[in-house]
């Protein structure tokens, strides 16, 4: 982004001018000045600024024309309007057209100052919001994903023919086939890329959390509420909602959601008042909903009120095809996040990669390939390198999904084993992602909130 570090200074009266620019170059910012509109405009057009400060009343082009411009050309910039002809009308017009704020001359220059710092302060961030919402459109553009393969060209033909509509979609696939990446392309090529995406995993928070974090909830409506909170729905008002893990959630919620969806207003718990929402849904599971709606397990109004539109990720095993584009995509983004010269891999390693099955599909890959270059010395990673379970060989420490520990005839009590290997497994990750959850969630092949859920659980963290 460009360095937006400067003030400009319009007044056709040479002593205010000058007395501005003096006062708010000795506070320490840089300060430009013009004595007519017309001559703002062209310095404008030159130069960008967080700040203007106009007079209103201009000969020619007037301090109202200004604000329109810059609210056309410059949205980060904000604009403050100065008269000493001060009306309720030509207040509220300003106010109207994007003012940041409305001042009457003679003014306190420290009051002028507070509300110069506020502006300066409101325009960096929406300048760093436009920033990275085009990083992020950037990120999520379709011609960002990667496959080659006939299943993922299907996928990618319905992703373009639904991207500007409005309608609910399911995605399905297995775990780890890029359901939340295939949720936030949608979302960042469509109508609603300026606005909020929010995502929850239906499946990370407990059930009795979950409807308070949904739904929103009201100060004092249950023990721990200690202030008003706005859920989920709320707020991706105007965006889109993206419901992962689904076919988690518990039966009374799903009446509840149900409600949301065909009347498209939402009410926090405690609340009693109905809140308006206009928010695209697009939900998400490895689960066969319609198997659990046989089984009763999921409301079947439900099931057919997300169905609307159906996108079916296939399991990587499905799609052999992409796996050396994949592996050269995670190599080259692992390489480069480790400040290492990009690798190569060899025609034998990449063999022994197509024929693998891939159970935890692209997520697995991704984090083998990190390991796989995080450990290897050379420049080219030989099928020696991989892990065992994919290249065949010997790891120089165990996988401990392939290690079962042998029953004594007094038996085990599996619970406990179980947690005390989620605490091994958990303590390792934490230990080669630096502390960093995010990381460590990566390498453990789950989500963020679902370690930190584990790291509570098995209290972890003292």
């Amino acid at each position: 982004m460009k360095n937006l570090s400067q003030i400009l200074v319009i007044d056709d009266e040479p002593s205010n001018r000058e007395a501005l620019t003096l006062l708010l170059s000795g506070a320490g910012y840089q300060v430009q000045s013009a004595e007519s509109g017309e001559e703002a405009l062209a310095i404008l057009k030159l130069t960008p600024f967080e700040v203007v400060i106009t007079d209103l009343f201009l000969p020619g082009v007037s301090g109202i024309d200004i604000l329109k411009k810059i609210k056309v050309d410059s949205p980060y910039t904000n604009v403050i309007l100065v008269t000493g002809q001060a009306s309720a009308e030509t207040a509220v017009e300003a106010m109207k057209e994007g003012a940041f704020d409305y001042i009457t001359k003679p003014f306190n220059f420290e009051e002028l100052k507070v509300q110069v710092s506020k502006a300066l302060e409101k325009s960096r961030l929406v300048a760093e919001n436009l920033y990275l919402r085009q990083q992020l459109r950037g990120k999520y553009k379709f011609d960002k994903m990667i496959g080659n393969s006939l299943a993922m060209q299907q996928v990618f033909s319905r992703m373009e023919k639904i991207v500007q509509t409005d309608s609910t979609i399911l995605i399905l696939g297995e775990s780890g086939t890029g359901k939340e990446l295939v949720a936030k392309a949608i979302h960042y090529n469509g109508s609603r890329k300026d606005k909020p995406f929010v995502a929850i995993n239906c499946g990370a928070i407990p059930a009795d959390l979950l409807e308070s974090e949904l739904f929103g909830h009201m100060r004092g409506s249950f023990t721990g509420a200690t202030a008003d909170k706005p859920g989920k729905f709320e707020l991706a008002d105007n965006g889109t909602i993206f419901l992962d893990e689904i076919g988690t959630m518990p039966m009374h919620l799903q009446m509840k959601l149900l409600r949301v969806l065909q009347e498209h207003e939402v009410e926090r718990i405690g609340s009693g008042k109905k809140v308006n929402l206009n928010v695209r849904v697009i939900s998400a599971t490895n689960a066969n909903l319609e198997d659990q709606v046989k089984k009763g397990a999921f409301r079947e109004d439900l099931y057919y009120r997300l169905n609307v539109i159906p996108i079916l990720l296939p399991p990587l095993r499905e799609r052999r095809e992409d796996i050396p584009l994949l592996a050269r995509h995670f190599l080259q983004k692992s390489c480069k996040e480790m400040k290492r010269p990009l690798m190569t891999i060899s025609a034998p390693a990449m063999l022994a990669l197509e024929a693998y099955d891939w159970p935890g599909n692209v997520r697995e890959m991704e984090n083998v390939i990190e390991r796989t270059v995080a450990l290897t010395d050379g420049e080219t990673i030989e099928k020696g390198d991989l892990p065992a379970a994919i290249g065949g060989g010997t790891d120089e420490e165990p996988h401990m999904g392939l290690v079962c520990p042998r029953i004594p005839e007094e038996g085990v009590d599996m619970v406990k084993v179980i947690e005390e290997l989620e605490r091994c497994m958990i303590r390792q990750a934490m230990e080669t992602g630096n502390g960093v959850k995010a990381r460590a969630a990566k390498l453990l092949g789950i989500n963020r909130t679902t370690l930190v859920e584990k790291i509570k659980r098995l209290q972890l963290e003292q």
